[in-house]
């Protein structure tokens, strides 16, 4: 009979220990493990750095005690696998961590101790993708704007919005342009075709067919595009990537659209195009800042913008996904299978 796995569900409010130990007994039907499950705080608790590693829960003590007992495998959102933890857990030699990147494990450390990391990329890219349009289609139509109107205030004078000046952009032959076009990128313009959207492309990195019309440069792309939105991976080279002199190649009463990183925009910039007129509405799901500081020139602009509190990736399917990637990590490297994901 095959070995016991033993197994800590570090899972939390998002994606729960139940999916995780469920997800783990559907790839390991045939071999007997026990899991541990373990409830950290996030979201209900906010996450930050905690030691040496950034975006974790501050739970060391409560990670240590969990793996306490000769537990091998670590599955994970937001566990601190910090040196600390790494050195108290001595018969640990693999963490799965339920994210698109491992930023809550200390990788060299992680590597000395013999211990193998992986990831779980594409998690939500399909619920990011659809949060996109949403933000897409609530700016061009001042839905939250009517909504508040309405629901809120009791008025139904929004009258306004349907003057020829102040009614919203359609996405039917609306010329849209995509900065990047990975997993999230390459969903939005599928879906945006549909819509019978002009949908272009800028994306250095991607070669071969896509959904659109590809274009040679970022300039060129923000001059023709009435709506841009941002899907570009944040690196030193992106940080900062549309600023002033880029808001300014877009058309008169253009739309912004960000729920990929925040820094990859110049927040201060954004603000003046919005407040001189020369954007129309921006949307945005990811900010330079989080959390969306309370002296955020952002939220004095409630007409021109549509704000969430980076929820692109918040759908039940995406913790589904998550769980199911980590427990197909797990079931490889049962089997002695090459590691999909993997970073040490």
């Amino acid at each position: 009979m095959s070995r016991m796995l033993r197994v800590v569900a570090a899972g939390d409010h998002f994606v729960l220990p139940s999916l995780i130990e469920s997800a783990v007994a559907d790839e390991l039907r045939e071999h007997p493990c026990d899991v541990r499950q373990l409830t950290l705080g996030w979201p209900l608790e906010p996450f930050g750095p905690v030691a040496e590693v950034t975006e974790a829960s501050d739970a060391e003590d409560v990670l240590i005690e969990a793996l306490s007992d000769d537990r091998e495998v670590l599955i994970t959102q937001m566990a601190p696998v910090t040196e600390r933890v790494l050195e108290a857990s001595p018969s640990l030699r693999l963490v799965v961590v339920c994210r698109g990147g491992p930023v809550n494990v200390n990788l060299d450390a992680a590597k000395s101790h013999d211990v193998r990391v992986c990831f779980a990329p594409g998690r939500n890219a399909a619920a990011t993708a659809e949060f996109t349009v949403g933000l897409m289609l609530a700016a061009l139509r001042r839905i939250p704007q009517a909504h508040d109107l309405l629901a809120r205030q009791g008025s139904w004078q929004g009258a306004t919005y349907y003057t020829y000046e102040h009614s919203g952009l359609e996405l039917e032959d609306l010329p849209v342009g995509l900065v990047g076009y990975g997993a999230v990128g390459s969903r939005v313009a599928r879906v945006l075709c549909a819509f019978g959207a002009r949908v272009m492309v800028y994306d250095p990195y991607v070669h071969g067919e896509i959904h659109g019309l590809r274009v040679a440069s970022l300039d060129e792309l923000l001059a023709a595009s009435r709506v841009i939105t941002l899907h570009a991976r944040l690196t030193p080279e992106t940080r900062g990537l549309i600023g002033a002199r880029e808001l300014a190649l877009l058309p008169p009463g253009a739309v912004v659209v960000n729920a990929a990183r925040g820094p990859l925009l110049d927040e201060d910039a954004l603000c003046d195009a919005l407040e001189n007129g020369r954007l129309s509405a921006a949307a945005l799901d990811t900010y330079e800042r989080e959390p969306l500081p309370p002296e955020s020139r952002l939220l004095g602009l409630a007409e021109r913008v549509v704000l969430t509190p980076h929820l692109g990736g918040a759908s039940r399917a995406t913790a589904e996904k998550a769980a199911a990637i980590a427990a197909g990590e797990v079931g490889r490297w049962v089997r002695g299978e090459p590691l999909a994901h993997c970073l040490g």
